[in-house]
């Protein structure tokens, strides 16, 4: 077990655009649902459906996705506000209560 354990510490996760990222995903699931459906007969005719039906679940579920990386960049930069602000992390609700 020795040759598997860690021998230096895990890196800082990258952070990119995260909301673009998932945004232009989400799209191109649309998109690729969209391109799909003129040819629905011939996908039926082959017993292929599911690729039209994987785009479309792929664009909604990315809708969902959006919807949670979105949020997850407001906490984000509200955490940092707060971080940034007078008080520190602890915010105005902590030293409030202190009073």
């Amino acid at each position: 077990m020795a040759k598997w354990t860690p021998k230096h510490e895990a890196p800082e996760p990258l952070e990119g655009p995260v909301v673009a990222t998932v945004t232009g995903g989400t799209i191109l699931w649309f998109v690729l649902f969209v391109v799909q459906l003129p040819f629905y007969g011939w996908f039926s005719d082959r017993g292929q459906l599911w690729w039209v039906w994987t785009c479309a679940a792929g664009g909604f579920l990315g809708l969902i996705g959006v919807w949670y990386v979105r949020g997850r960049d407001a906490a984000l930069k509200r955490h940092a506000a707060a971080a940034t602000a007078p008080g520190g992390p602890a915010g105005p609700d902590r030293q409030a209560g202190q009073a």
